[in-house]
């Protein structure tokens, strides 16, 4: 039986304006990277918005 090698889950986190919450700015990162954004992000107070990638995204 061969194992398939499945892709890494990599998810989109866009930086939100404060004032009216449009994207300003996007990456594309592996899932063990969300957490450590997310707890930057805490930090300072900055909005994001965080959704699956497309498999394309790189």
């Amino acid at each position: 039986m061969t194992r398939r090698r499945e892709k890494p889950l990599r998810f989109e986190i866009m930086r939100l304006d404060d004032v009216d919450g449009t994207a300003v700015d996007s990456t594309v990162v592996d899932a063990a990277s969300v957490n450590r954004i997310v707890q930057q992000a805490a930090a300072i107070g900055q909005r994001l918005w965080i959704r699956p990638a497309d498999s394309s995204a790189s």
